[in-house]
């Protein structure tokens, strides 16, 4: 699993809409309003780093309202988020 971090500033007021369309873009897990220099911080959770490289100035930058964005790879994972989808075989528990 591949972990990226996007920083992201957008147009002021369009941030909630920014915010909504990026969410929905498959490979992004979260997004989040933040406090700083940026808007918005997207998690971007994929199987390989090529998907990072198409998903973000492909689809995120594309977004109306996104004026700049800044990514940064994972190297490894410490959270029980990503540690539990990395041990998960993806089976139901049993009812």
């Amino acid at each position: 699993m591949v972990t990226a971090i996007v920083h992201i500033k957008a147009e002021v007021d369009r941030i909630p809409q920014v915010a909504k369309e990026i969410a929905d873009i498959d490979g992004v897990s979260e997004v989040y309003s933040i406090t700083g220099e940026f808007d918005l911080l997207a998690m971007i959770r994929v199987r390989a780093y090529e998907q990072v490289a198409d998903l973000v100035p492909g689809r995120l930058n594309k977004v109306v309202g996104v004026r700049h964005t800044e990514t940064h790879l994972a190297f490894r994972t410490y959270s029980k988020h990503d540690l539990e989808a990395a041990f998960s075989i993806g089976l139901n528990e049993a009812d």
